[in-house]
């Protein structure tokens, strides 16, 4: 079965407009199902081949010269001395739409994609399938845990794979051997102790000297090591905005899991049960929610433009959406129940900031619409305001 993306839309617009696009993410998030289900016509190359890799290597013109229209080049970021000879095609031929590429590694492949093909590629981030997209495959849950717990990579769902041994294998197979081997990390030990440690921290605000306290390192290896799992599309930073609040703003990032199944997966977490009774089911609840806002973003061909607030009062806002000049503010509770001073922070932010627009409270309840125009969104319609 077969799930339609919601990124196709702006992945074929963007080829009327660019002679190169390129979709990064992470790995199993389906970039290479997408192109290749979307764009039926264009050849097919995927550089992960050793043969493959080595001709493009050694002999990258006569390894263009095979594609006499349109290619897909899978996982770019294995030849990216490859770019040039790709500006030199493009430039040559002056049309729109004549590859796509595919990248895992974010880290050094997209500072030389904007080097080589800067103007003539739109880059396009994907992560795994959302909740709408799920929906519109008719796969749907009832409860939040079991969308945490079953996570949305697209083999769970097409192959109806388990989801604690997929992300088990997902775990040893990509996470484990390509991050670790970017870090340079002998240590599958001390790995694998950080990764538990942060899925712990997964939607606070965070410390590096804590963690790296923690770990048994220093902060500065801690911040090399977290570049890495950001590059790599397992972790999104989400920064504090702050205007001109003064010295009282919290300026710390937070930091959540790109698939909350991996982030049960690190928890111990085996069923969906457990969720409900782990002390962390707020932050879970909070990562799936904050994820589902990038994901949407990123389908749509947008910036994250995703942020949070907090003072050093406690006053906060668990997430700022930033349109233009206007701020969408978001609640994020994984009640069921409405309840009016879950909104104390945010009506506390608007007599901060004149820029906000719309507010909300995402959570497990029904949607509401207050006095005030402040929406309660259920979960799943999250896509509503992103």
């Amino acid at each position: 079965m077969l799930i339609a993306r919601d990124i196709e839309g702006e992945l074929r617009t963007l080829l009327g407009e660019y002679p190169v696009v390129t979709i990064l993410g992470p790995r199993q998030a389906g970039k290479t199902t997408l192109a290749k289900t979307a764009l039926k016509d264009f050849a097919y190359s995927n550089l992960e081949d050793p043969e493959t890799r080595e001709i493009a290597r050694n002999d990258p013109k006569a390894y263009l010269a095979r594609f006499s229209d349109r290619a897909i080049i899978d996982e770019i970021q294995r030849v990216p001395e490859l770019l040039s000879y790709i500006q030199v095609e493009v430039d040559a031929t002056s049309a729109n739409g004549r590859f796509v590429l595919t990248g895992s590694h974010q880290l050094g492949l997209r500072e030389a994609v904007s080097q080589s093909l800067a103007g003539r590629t739109a880059i396009l981030n994907l992560l795994p399938f959302s909740i709408h997209e799920l929906r519109n495959g008719k796969i749907e849950f009832e409860r939040f845990e079991d969308y945490c717990f079953n996570g949305f990579l697209p083999r769970i769902y097409e192959q109806k794979q388990r989801p604690t041994t997929a992300y088990a294998n997902y775990y040893q197979n990509y996470v484990e051997r390509d991050v670790r081997q970017l870090i340079q990390l002998k240590d599958v030990n001390l790995f694998e102790k950080t990764l538990k440690l942060l899925a712990g921290r997964a939607g606070q605000i965070f410390d590096y000297s804590s963690l790296a306290n923690d770990v048994g390192v220093d902060a500065t290896t801690i911040r090399h090591w977290i570049s890495i799992l950001e590059a790599s599309f397992l972790l999104f930073k989400l920064p504090p905005y702050f205007e001109n609040f003064g010295k009282r703003i919290i300026k710390s990032p937070k930091y959540y899991f790109t698939d909350v199944g991996l982030l049960c997966y690190l928890l111990g977490i085996r069923e969906p049960e457990q969720i409900t009774r782990d002390p962390l089911v707020g932050q879970i609840f909070e990562n799936l929610v904050v994820i589902e806002c990038l994901k949407n973003r990123y389908n749509q061909g947008r910036m994250a433009d995703l942020y949070y607030f907090r003072d050093s009062n406690g006053n906060e806002v668990d997430l700022l959406i930033q349109a233009g000049r206007e701020l969408h503010t978001v609640e994020i509770k994984s009640a069921a129940t409405f309840k009016m001073d879950r909104l104390k922070g945010i009506q506390r932010f608007k007599k901060l900031s004149k820029q906000v627009a719309s507010s909300h409270l995402v959570y497990a309840g029904k949607t509401l619409t207050l006095s005030d125009a402040t929406q309660a969104i259920h979960y799943k319609e999250i896509a509503s305001i992103a």
